[in-house]
């Protein structure tokens, strides 16, 4: 499920079957020679966080995308952010990025970090192959969490 008007409504009704959330956490770098670099992950952590809600569909709630640059960029956020989802019910709360330099607090929250595949000049059957092996990497992180009480 994602964060938008149809899917908060079904949530709601199933608010106790839905115990994760998931925040893509996107850096943007407007600086001309790494621009097409930054779409290209943006590109990549949206496709990705769309099949991984395509198979976890009715168990996680897909948040928008948390977008910052990084002269603005505030470690506190996440750890800000997660309290306020734990707040709202979720017991697990995972953040996904390209950017490595989150993993530095990943023993406060939970961070995916996985180096962007630049998917724009993939077609569709190559692109699906890819995220699928991506997948594989992120099931057993979510599956660990999930199995602690």
């Amino acid at each position: 499920m994602y964060f938008n008007a149809n899917d908060v409504t079904s949530f709601l009704g199933q608010k106790d079957f839905i115990d994760t959330a998931i925040v893509p956490l996107i850096s943007i770098d407007l600086a001309p020679e790494k621009m097409k670099q930054s779409g290209a992950e943006v590109d990549f952590l949206m496709s990705l966080t769309s099949f991984i809600e395509q198979q976890f569909k009715g168990r996680l709630l897909v948040m928008p995308p948390f977008s910052y640059m990084a002269s603005l960029k505030n470690e506190e956020l996440p750890k800000q952010f997660e309290t306020q989802l734990h707040n709202a019910g979720f017991k697990h709360v995972f953040f996904i990025t390209c950017d490595h330099s989150w993993t530095n607090i990943g023993d406060i929250v939970n961070i995916i970090w996985l180096p962007a595949i630049p998917l724009e000049s993939m077609d569709a059957g190559v692109k699906k192959s890819i995220l699928e092996d991506q997948l594989r990497q992120v099931v057993p992180m979510l599956s660990t969490k999930w199995a602690q009480i």
